[in-house]
């Protein structure tokens, strides 16, 4: 399957932008600008969602909205790669809640990009209810 390219161009310092086939992202320290780790939790987040959504239309599952927070810590050692992640996944409007917590189960098991994470850090999510 073939993945969506992009293009990020900096200046000389870090600040730059990425551009995708249908958006642009600011990327940096400075105003309205993004950081490497804010863009990685932000594509675990959208990729969990996505999966987690064609599983509970399989299930035949109904909610209202979801949020998704997402943190986590770094090792000391070079490289700082991930150490652990949290997911905090809350579910508005649901009835069968055992069933949405099997479908965020699955949803983080078929995830690619939570798969690719979890290689080098723990990834535990809590999944919430509201409503």
């Amino acid at each position: 399957m073939a993945v969506e390219n992009i293009k990020l161009d900096f200046t000389n310092d870090f600040e730059g932008s990425m551009h995708a086939p249908k958006t642009d992202i600011k990327i940096g320290r400075g105003e309205n600008s993004t950081l490497p780790y804010e863009l990685l939790f932000g594509s675990l987040g959208a990729c969990f969602y996505a999966t987690f959504l064609d599983i509970t239309k399989k299930m035949r599952l109904t909610f209202t909205s979801a949020s998704i927070e997402i943190s986590g810590t770094k090792r000391k050692e070079v490289p700082t790669t991930l150490d652990h992640v949290q997911m905090l996944f809350v579910i508005k409007g649901a009835r069968d809640r055992d069933k949405f917590i099997k479908a965020a189960d699955l949803g983080a098991k078929y995830c690619s990009v939570h798969e690719t994470i979890s290689k080098v850090a723990n990834i535990d999510l809590k999944v919430e209810f509201v409503g």
